[in-house]
Parts: structure tokens; C-alpha cells; sequence
């Protein structure tokens, strides 16, 4: 049996992150045909397809996606390697890179992430986007984990891992009362305007229901999907605003905001996305291991 062509599999590792062919040979200075043919060696030497060819794309067969993984611990080795005969042992760098739905709390974000940036030996890499934009950076290795506030499920080819790692009260926020003067669900709130999540939020389902049921009509003034904006207007609008305690956990803190009441039964939960690997990131594991709830 033949020993296996490194170069092919770096040239696979490279291609399969970059999605395209185009790309990939750009960036690693070759031709696109040279590339391709290297690509189509690596399958004739493995005897199965890598890559499926959607539109312009290339998208990982799951047998390439098990040969990713493969390639992603023989290429981090090699970098572990690279960096302790530059700076030691002791002085190794581990990268944690987290992708984040841009609807997420940052509070909550920050607050979950703190532990690890009090840690030298870690560099964490953060970045926004969509689930699906997420999720496409994560089945190619690109991400370590993805920190999301709707679950997924595992399918063919997309072998997630989703574990929820926290859930948060939904709460009636707003400008601080007179002194004495106590929220009364019945009588405020038919008189206020709200200011409430997107109708494709989780949130935004579970309060209409509860609001169906108890009867509760709210005026509402603004609807948003993103927690910065919903945050902002939180502070600045005047409305009442349904929003888990979290999103303005300093406005709170501060007295410049105030928590009428938890609606509830309406929670925001959290999930950590996560590939099937051979080799599991350590820092990821603990992370979840130390949020992960039932």
C-alpha cells in the first residue's frame, strides 16, 4: 500500500474550507486545474467522492466530512507543533473560535465567555452571523463551536451536537416607577405600549400564547429580532419591553431601567452547536460541560 500524499490532503483541507476551487487555489498559489487534479487524485487514492459540486460549490460528501476531520487534527498537530518549537511548551497558545448568532444577548455572550479570556493559554476568535451562515463555517472546522438561541437538528452529512447551556426568565421591563406606585399587569399594561421581539422569535411565540391566554391585549409600538436594538430601545423608548433580564442586566444594575415583572413560563433558552469530531476541542468541552443543563 502506497504512503499517503500529504500535499494532496492539505491541498482537500484547504479546498474543503474555502468551499470553492477558485478560492483555494488562490490562496495556496496553484493553478485551478493543477488543484483539482491533486483533489482527484486524493479520491482515487481513497476510493469515494469528497466533494458533492452544488452551483459553484463544493459541498463535503460524508465520507469527506469524516476525512476533514482527519485532516483537521493531522494540520492542528502540526501548528501545536510549530508553536511549541517557537515559544516552548509552557508557552502554547490553544484557539478557541466561537461563532454567535447576531440576535444573541451580549450580555449573556460576555458572561459565558469571561472565564476563558481570563485564561493566557487561550485565543479567542468570535465572530456574528446567521445560524445557517454559523453552521456552514462549523461543518467545515472553521468554528469550534456555535453559541445559538434555537436548537438545530442533526441530519444527514450535518451531524450536529446541540446541548443547551442555559435558560433565562423572560421578563416586563421599563422606565423606573414612582416610588410606591407597583406594576399591575391588568390595569398597565393595557394602557402602555410595547416594544417586543420579531415574530420569528422563540420569545416572541411563547409570549403571544401567554398573552392569549390570560387575556392580556398589549399596543405594541416596535418589533425587533436583534438584543442590541431591543437593548436600546429598552432604555431609550419609554415602552414596556419583554426581554429576558440579561439583555439589560446593567440598566437594571444602574436603577436606569426597572423589572416589572418575569412572564411566566416564557423562557429565552441557549444552545452550544457543535460537530461530531475525532478529536474534540478540550476548551470547548469544558465549556460546555460546566453550562450544560436538562
Amino acid at each position: 500500500m502506497k504512503n499517503l500524499n500529504f500535499r494532496h490532503l492539505l491541498y482537500f483541507w484547504q479546498v474543503a474550507k474555502a468551499g470553492h476551487l477558485t478560492r483555494a487555489a488562490s490562496q495556496l498559489r496553484v493553478s485551478q486545474s493543477a488543484l483539482s487534479a491533486q483533489i482527484q487524485q486524493l479520491e482515487a487514492y481513497l476510493g469515494q467522492p469528497l466533494f458533492d459540486r452544488v452551483g459553484r460549490r463544493l459541498v463535503l460528501t460524508e465520507f469527506g466530512t469524516t476525512i476533514l476531520d482527519f485532516a483537521e487534527g493531522i494540520f492542528g498537530l502540526g501548528q501545536e507543533l510549530m508553536a511549541a518549537a517557537r515559544g516552548g511548551e509552557g508557552q502554547r497558545v490553544q484557539q478557541l473560535r466561537v461563532g454567535a448568532v447576531a440576535t444573541l444577548s451580549r450580555n449573556f455572550l460576555e458572561n459565558l465567555l469571561r472565564p476563558t479570556l481570563g485564561k493566557p493559554d487561550v485565543r479567542l476568535c468570535l465572530e456574528s452571523g446567521s445560524l445557517e451562515e454559523l453552521l456552514g463555517r462549523l461543518q467545515v472546522h472553521n468554528l469550534d463551536v456555535v453559541l445559538s438561541n434555537r436548537p438545530v437538528v442533526a441530519e444527514v452529512g450535518r451531524p450536529w451536537r446541540c446541548v443547551r447551556i442555559d435558560r433565562q426568565s423572560v421578563c416586563l421591563v421599563g422606565p423606573p416607577r414612582p416610588r410606591g406606585s407597583r406594576f399591575n399587569l391588568s390595569v398597565d399594561a393595557p394602557r402602555s405600549r410595547f416594544v417586543v421581539p420579531g415574530p420569528s422569535s422563540d420569545i416572541r411565540s411563547q409570549f403571544d400564547v401567554w398573552c392569549e391566554k390570560n387575556q392580556v391585549h398589549v399596543d405594541i409600538a416596535a418589533e425587533v429580532d436583534d438584543m442590541a436594538m431591543l437593548r436600546l430601545l429598552a432604555r431609550d423608548s419609554g415602552a414596556i419591553t419583554v426581554l429576558p433580564e440579561v439583555v439589560v442586566q446593567d440598566e437594571l444594575r444602574d436603577g436606569r431601567l426597572q423589572r416589572y415583572c418575569v412572564v411566566p413560563g416564557v423562557f429565552e433558552n441557549f444552545y452550544a452547536i457543535t460537530a461530531l469530531r475525532r478529536s474534540p476541542s478540550p476548551i470547548v468541552q469544558d465549556l460546555i460541560s460546566h453550562r450544560k443543563i436538562r
